[in-house]
């Protein structure tokens, strides 16, 4: 299981275009606003109020995750430390490396959760249980 802490994750601010009258466009492309290329994309939208999403862990996916619309927290925990880190913004994501629990939380009326993802899905890269993700990180 990777090392990585929770101060491995950064929040990464997109290129933004903006016109006073079309509105605003950002831009993510592989091979220069993320170190990985984007394998899978999915979204989280109509989250009741009160509920966690994420839960989990992954083994080797990296995933850039953006509030498209309205806002969420989503907190990182290495086993050690947890960081709190609120998204409300389209032009900034979070970069998450693998080796670390997340949930995400909080979610405003509206809120869209985008994930970019470095890998397509796969059920062996999930660590779902907090104590075994425990055993792993010591």
């Amino acid at each position: 299981m990777n090392k990585s802490s929770v101060y491995d994750c950064s929040v990464i601010e997109l290129n933004c275009f903006s016109s006073d009258r079309r509105g605003n466009m950002s831009v993510v492309e592989n091979g220069k606003t993320l170190p990985f290329d984007v394998k899978r994309v999915y979204y989280l939208y109509d989250v009741p109020g009160g509920v966690e999403r994420g839960g989990h862990a992954h083994r080797s996916l990296y995933q850039l995750i953006i509030a498209v619309s309205g806002s969420f927290s989503v907190t990182l925990d290495d086993g050690h430390l947890k960081r709190t880190v609120l998204l409300n913004r389209p032009y900034k994501g979070l970069l998450i490396v693998p080796g670390l629990w997340r949930t995400i939380e909080d979610f405003s009326s509206g809120a869209v959760c985008m994930v970019l993802a470095s890998a397509e899905y796969d059920e062996d890269d999930y660590i779902r249980h907090y104590g075994s993700f425990l055993n792993l990180k010591n």
